[in-house]
C-alpha cells in the first residue's frame, strides 16, 4: 500500500479490478479545504483513459512491475509476437495493449512492463525516438515552403506520418513514438 504522496507518472496501481498506470498527477492545495491528488490514469488491459480524484493521505494498492527487454518478431491474426532476449520464450500481446504497433520493426528491442505477482505483460514501451526510412511520398512542389506544410509519407514499417514537404524517399527521418510524428531529419 502506498500513500498519495507516492504517486508519479509511470506507477502502476490497482484500482476497480483493473490495473492502472499514471498518466498524469497534479497534487492541488486549495485555499479553503483539504488537500487532494487528481489523477489521469491508463488502463493497461483495454487502454481505457480515467480521470479520478483522491484526498491526501489515500492509501492505494501499488502494482509491482518488471522491465523486460524483448525482441520483436512478428504480427499475424493472432497478436503481436515478442521474444525475450534471455529465455528465448515468445510472447504474443494484443494490438490495444501496444501503443503505435504501426512504428514496430522487425527485430527491435522494446522493454515490456511485467506484472511481478502474476507474471503477465501489462504493457510494451518503444524507445521515445525512432530513425526510420521513408519508402512512399510525393515529390515537394517548389516554392510552396511559406508555411509550415506537411505531406503524407509512408515508412518502412507501413506506418503513414506528416513530414515536411522537403523530405523524399530514400531520406532518415526521427520520430517520436509517443505521438508518432515527425522530428527531424536524420543524419
Amino acid at each position: 500500500m502506498i500513500s498519495t504522496s507516492d504517486i508519479r507518472n509511470g506507477l502502476c496501481i490497482n484500482y476497480n479490478n483493473d490495473v492502472y498506470k499514471v498518466v498524469e498527477f497534479l497534487h492541488v492545495k486549495p485555499g479553503k479545504g483539504p488537500a487532494f491528488v487528481r489523477t489521469k490514469l491508463k488502463s493497461l488491459t483495454n487502454g481505457r483513459v480515467v480521470d479520478n480524484t483522491w484526498p491526501a493521505g489515500h492509501k492505494l494498492d501499488d502494482v509491482r512491475i518488471e522491465r523486460r527487454v524483448q525482441q520483436y518478431l512478428y504480427n499475424d491474426d493472432m497478436g503481436y509476437h515478442f521474444m525475450d532476449n534471455e529465455s528465448y520464450e515468445q510472447i504474443t500481446l494484443d494490438e490495444k495493449i501496444i501503443e503505435n504497433p504501426k512504428l514496430l520493426k522487425e527485430g527491435m528491442n522494446v522493454d515490456m512492463l511485467f506484472d511481478v505477482k502474476k507474471d503477465l505483460p501489462l504493457t510494451m514501451e518503444l524507445p521515445q525516438y525512432m530513425i526510420l526510412e521513408i519508402t512512399y511520398t510525393e515529390p515537394g512542389i517548389k516554392g510552396d515552403t511559406a508555411t509550415n506544410a506537411t505531406k503524407p509519407a509512408t515508412v518502412e514499417t507501413g506506418a503513414e506520418i506528416r513530414v515536411p514537404l522537403f523530405i523524399n524517399e530514400g531520406d532518415k527521418i526521427k520520430i517520436d513514438t509517443r505521438t508518432a510524428s515527425y522530428v527531424e531529419r536524420a543524419k
